[in-house]
């Protein structure tokens, strides 16, 4: 049987922390929710991630004021996703803070985000209000920004595509501490239903390069010491890496989604089976891996119309997305937006070609080319990195020209 909604026994909210990690930084968490990161300053607090529903950002909110009267200065969302963003309100933040991308993400799929999220998980939602809406930002960055919260600077950063197009990281370099969202998990599984899995390494690549000590992850445990940070961050690379190219070869051998499913379970069992949300995230992460190889590059929207043709197909109904001809692979139905004079063999002949109806990452990058808010200058968005900041791994292998261009513009952007 194949899972689609998060069975798990623990009760969302219960084994409550809030745990100190060093120099004014903090992490909130609790089973089956996603993490809150707090940093505390002598000017005000700055919070990461808003929880799923306003009462469980309340009980964050509470563990704060249990150290401090100051104010939420600025709250960040580090993706789009519901179990993040919906509790933001109750932050009582002076300013909501989001990638471009993640805005753009929030504006066109947003709300078929929360009914999906209500369907797969309905006891995380279960005291979310009937006529939740998505929190939007008020503020957005394109790359990077430092906030000084009065002795301690801390610095929002979009490494590039991974768990979304829109990441921020949150990085305090005096506390050697990185808020990574949901780029990196230690004790759970990753979400990759939104995800692009053949950039994500890139990603955790800089997050290497800043050598954090500590590291809060997406969910669940927190990694603490430089070889936990670096276990969490490489078990994830693992994961990502073995999911698409057990994806990809099923797609070179002409598999369907159905076998493609039972093929990349049975590459990842042995070695995640036990983390947390395994069976729970696969359906959903092996259908995002299955479209990339197809090359399908923008991830399509989820709804509840694509879950259950999702849960049909991985059911052993009849799906278009089984039809498999001796020359082409078809793409699943469900999983490309309809373009009614283009046929989906067209799109699925030449696996890595881009689908017609799909926007590209530098086309829809290029599409958010925002004028600065008023009153946001040219230095509030730019982040100023030490080389104490950024350390090349000397026993790393040579990067290709390619790649070592790639990162030289991020680090110039980022500066």
């Amino acid at each position: 049987m194949v899972v689609m909604t998060n069975g798990s026994e623990a009760a969302p909210g219960a084994n409550e922390q809030f745990e100190s990690l060093g120099r004014g930084c903090y992490a909130f968490s609790a089973d089956g929710c996603s993490n809150t990161g707090v940093v505390i300053g002598e000017r005000g607090v700055l919070v990461i991630d808003g929880q799923a529903t306003p009462a469980m950002a309340e009980r964050a909110l509470a563990r704060i004021r249990e150290l401090t009267d100051k104010p939420v200065k600025s709250l960040v969302l580090t993706h789009f996703h519901a179990d993040n963003t919906l509790g933001a309100a109750a932050c009582e933040a002076g300013e909501v803070i989001a990638s471009d991308l993640t805005r753009r993400m929030m504006e066109t799929r947003g709300a078929e985000d929360i009914r999906v999220s209500r369907e797969r998980d309905p006891r995380l939602f279960s005291d979310l209000p009937a006529d939740a809406e998505t929190s939007m930002p008020s503020m957005t960055i394109a790359s990077s920004m430092t906030i000084d919260l009065g002795g301690l600077d801390v610095r929002l950063m979009h490494l590039g595509r991974a768990h979304t197009m829109g990441d921020l990281v949150v990085w305090v370099p005096e506390a050697g501490v990185i808020y990574a969202g949901d780029l990196v998990q230690k004790s759970a599984i990753p979400y990759c239903g939104d995800a692009h899995l053949a950039d994500w390494p890139r990603a955790l690549d800089r997050i290497t390069a800043f050598r954090p000590t500590t590291l809060v992850p997406g969910r669940g445990r927190i990694a603490e010491g430089a070889q936990a940070v670096a276990t969490a961050v490489e078990t994830t690379r693992d994961y990502v890496t073995t999911l698409r190219d057990a994806a990809a070869a099923c797609v070179e051998q002409s598999l369907g989604l159905k076998d493609t499913y039972l093929a990349v379970k049975d590459a990842l069992s042995s070695r995640f089976a036990a983390k947390d949300d395994f069976e729970f995230h696969l359906p959903l992460n092996v259908a995002r891996a299955y479209d990339e190889a197809l090359g399908l590059d923008q991830p399509q929207v989820w709804t509840r119309e694509r879950l259950a043709d999702l849960r049909d197909a991985l059911e052993g109904a009849a799906s278009a997305a089984e039809t498999v001809s001796e020359e082409t692979i078809e793409a699943p139905a469900e999983t490309v937006e309809a373009v009614e004079d283009t046929p989906a063999e067209a799109t699925a002949e030449a696996p890595g070609a881009e689908a017609p109806d799909l926007v590209s990452d530098s086309d829809f990058a290029a599409s958010l080319a925002l004028e600065p808010e008023e009153g946001q200058g040219e230095d509030e968005v730019s982040l100023d990195l030490s080389e104490e900041d950024i350390v090349e791994d000397d026993e790393s292998s040579e990067p290709s020209p390619e790649s070592a261009e790639e990162d030289r513009k991020v680090l110039e952007d980022a500066r």
